[in-house]
């Protein structure tokens, strides 16, 4: 029997508190289990006692096999029960396909509205050169 060490929801709605609890991994969320372990009030505040874990089952069922789910093995490394790997994810502040779509997309689109002011400057100074030119060999002329 394969065991977790998870989280079953109780409370009241949008007041949510957790038992931490050992199951059977085919058992539903809030439904059969075989000891509550500890409990989690996510509604206390951060400096509070939001955790509380029995150490002496947690261990005991460490022990037989029971793995924790990711949220209780934060608590577990906490408590100092359960060593867990720092995890890394490099592209997690990568903006998505479109998003990047739509930065090259306004980039383009700025690098061309320079490009045409560039091409409209020269063409003004190109003109106002060549009049000058013109009224020069005008005079030359008379």
């Amino acid at each position: 029997m394969a065991l977790k060490i998870r989280l079953a929801r109780a409370g009241s709605k949008k007041r949510p508190y957790y038992h931490v609890v050992i199951a059977d991994v085919r058992s539903p969320r809030d439904g059969r289990f075989i000891e509550q372990v500890g409990s989690w009030n996510p509604m206390l505040p951060k400096d509070g006692d939001r955790v509380k874990l029995d150490e002496d089952r947690i261990k005991h069922w460490l022990s037989n096999g029971a793995l924790p789910t990711d949220r209780v093995a934060r608590f577990l490394s906490e408590a100092g029960l359960v060593t867990r790997d720092a995890r890394s994810n490099p592209t997690k502040g990568v903006p998505g396909k479109k998003a990047q779509e739509r930065v090259a997309a306004a980039k383009q689109a700025e690098e061309d509205a320079a490009a045409k002011k560039a091409a409209a400057e020269a063409a003004a100074a190109e003109a106002a050169a060549a009049p000058a030119e013109e009224a020069a060999s005008e005079e030359a002329a008379s």
